[in-house]
């Protein structure tokens, strides 16, 4: 009776200690993916609630100026505008630069462009009479809008 009483505590034992070494291998596993998991939903719900629309574009023969309206429910940083792509020129030739440098920053005030606020772009360009011009703004979480428009010059 006594080694029936042995060998089930030591079957004990070793379920007790199989069940340590699993939880210890799984546990790490499924923190990494609810890690990613919230990392994921997080961006998508930053990438949804980010919206802005292009709302008037002009070009003469050496500017495009173009504004913005911030039209989601997040407010954007100054350091996420500064980071953000544009694209200018003529259709099918157009060149990539950084925002920054082509907004007055005093347009956000409190470092932030919010809803509903409008920014506008001034960007020097060379275009011809006829041209129609290209623009497309990329935010770092990857929100993208574009438009193509005409040149105006006057005679």
């Amino acid at each position: 009776m006594s080694s029936e009483t042995i060998v089930t505590a030591l079957f004990l034992i070793a379920a007790v200690v199989a069940a340590g070494v699993l939880i210890s291998s799984l546990f790490p596993a499924i923190h990494r993916t609810t890690s990613t998991f919230g990392a994921v939903s997080h961006e998508a719900d930053v990438q949804i609630r980010t919206d802005i629309k292009i709302v008037n574009t002009f070009a003469n023969a050496t500017t495009a100026k173009i504004w913005l309206k911030n039209v989601g429910t997040s407010r954007i940083s100054k350091n996420e505008l500064d980071q953000a792509d544009i694209f200018i020129g003529k259709v099918g030739d157009f060149s990539r630069l950084s925002l920054s440098g082509f907004y007055d920053p005093a347009e956000l005030g409190n470092n932030f462009w919010d809803q509903g606020e409008t920014l506008s772009i001034s960007i020097p360009h060379t275009y011809s009479s006829g041209d129609v011009a290209y623009f497309s703004i990329v935010l770092p979480n990857g929100v993208r809008r574009s438009e193509e428009f005409g040149v105006t010059i006057p005679s």
